[in-house]
């Protein structure tokens, strides 16, 4: 009997290969058991490595085994209901560990548990979603270069080798070096001829025109097929590109109305879309606010951990972002996103203030805005202003989210990356 052994070298992680292999050929069950982890993890642990389940049913694999063969009709002893031709249905399942009922009979098997990295888990987690309309580009202060082809050199690495470039000035080099010898062997093959056909072939004249022929012949043969110079290699040069510069401000209502519960799916929000931006791009601006009465802008532990909290104005928020839009954010250069979360409670008087800020000052300069309205049982007067910014401008987008459950699905509806 033969053995197989995989003797390729993979450090201290000996299955990593095995894992790789899984993962590809079960990409979308992995994707679906990631967001439902990730839905019931501490906002703590929502970016790190862990274990995710797959039901043992979707990794299950057809196998082939031998059957009785030929064409067989039988009735088993001690039936009572059938003859033969009859048929039946195939007898449900038993067991499977689902936990439902006692049973003194069936077998199954758990879901198929496994580990995947902090790197894999975010590659699934975010896997099809992208900031819309990143058009503005310009050469950033810190440039960013992809190498271009540029020609061609005589020096270079042997992987960068051009064979085809280095066939052609081979041949080049040998059809010019061999030109003059090749027209002076065709004449001095003539002239023998015609001395054999004139004095025969031992003559003196017809013997130094053959040892002629073989010098000519020996120099043919001694040029090079392929001397140094004929080498070429790829040239390629660093060109600076032009980089999409974007800004997402990030709009967190922090007043007395947003309880603990409120506070956590606006966190755990905020969470996911911080990951998410610091995931897929490298060069990308956080602005992030809290308000109450007053807005602030803060660093990320203040965002994320601070108790402050107090009444409820939501404009002030947004005159903060269009201050900082103004001050810093040039709209002809910048490419700039909003994310705002409230439980919509807002100051009456406030709202229509609101509206009007998005309308006619916020949504003319931002590629995109997201409102989010978290654990309101029925909209509120912030989400019912917001309906006329909805119907105005296409860019901007409404949501609401109840449960933990929901932040995810919502998550990647807002920015669901648009088929080109």
């Amino acid at each position: 009997m033969s053995a197989i052994l995989d003797r390729r070298e993979n450090g201290k992680n000996k299955s990593a290969i095995n894992q790789q292999r899984f993962i590809r050929r079960y990409r979308e069950q992995i994707k679906r058991a990631v967001a439902k982890a990730v839905a019931g993890r501490k906002i703590t642990d929502v970016d790190s490595s862990g274990q995710v389940s797959i039901p043992v049913k979707d990794i299950s694999e057809p196998m082939f085994h031998h059957g009785q063969g030929g064409r067989r009709e039988m009735v088993h002893p001690g039936n009572r209901e059938f003859v033969v031709g009859d048929n039946f249905e195939r007898p449900p399942p038993q067991g499977g560990g689902n936990g439902s009922r006692a049973s003194d009979s069936g077998e199954g098997e758990d879901d198929f548990v496994f580990t995947l990295s902090r790197e894999e888990f975010l590659k699934f987690f975010f896997e099809d979603m992208a900031l819309p309309d990143l058009v503005k580009r310009r050469l950033a202060q810190i440039p960013e270069f992809r190498k271009v082809r540029a020609g061609y050199s005589i020096d270079g690495t042997p992987s960068n080798l051009s064979v085809i470039r280095t066939m052609r000035s081979s041949i080049g080099r040998r059809i010019a070096l061999s030109a003059p010898y090749r027209k002076r062997l065709r004449e001095v093959e003539e002239a023998y001829l015609a001395a054999v056909a004139e004095a025969g072939g031992e003559s003196e004249k017809a013997q130094s025109l053959l040892r002629e022929m073989t010098r000519l012949r020996m120099r043919l043969e001694g040029i090079p097929y392929i001397e140094k110079l004929d080498l070429r290699y790829a040239n390629r040069i660093l060109q600076p590109r032009p980089q999409a510069q974007a800004v997402m401000f990030c709009l967190m209502d922090v007043s007395g109305s947003m309880d603990q519960s409120r506070k956590d799916l606006a966190k755990r929000f905020f969470m996911l879309l911080y990951l998410f931006l610091r995931h897929h791009y490298e060069r990308i601006d956080l602005v992030l606010i809290r308000h109450h009465t007053t807005a602030k802008e803060v660093d990320e532990d203040d965002f994320f951990y601070a108790r402050e909290s107090g009444g409820t104005v939501v404009s002030s928020a947004l005159k903060l972002m269009l201050e900082v839009i103004h001050d810093r954010y040039p709209v002809s250069e910048w490419n700039i996103y909003g994310a705002q979360v409230s439980d919509g409670d807002n100051w009456d008087g406030d709202s229509p203030i609101c509206r009007e800020l998005l309308h006619d000052s916020i949504m003319p300069l931002v590629q995109y805005f997201a409102y989010v309205e978290v654990a309101s049982v029925e909209p509120q007067n912030l989400w019912n202003e917001y309906l006329a910014v909805k119907e105005a401008y296409p860019n901007f987008a409404m949501q609401r989210i109840m449960e933990a459950a929901e932040i995810y699905p919502v998550l990647h509806d807002l920015f669901r990356k648009k088929a080109t």
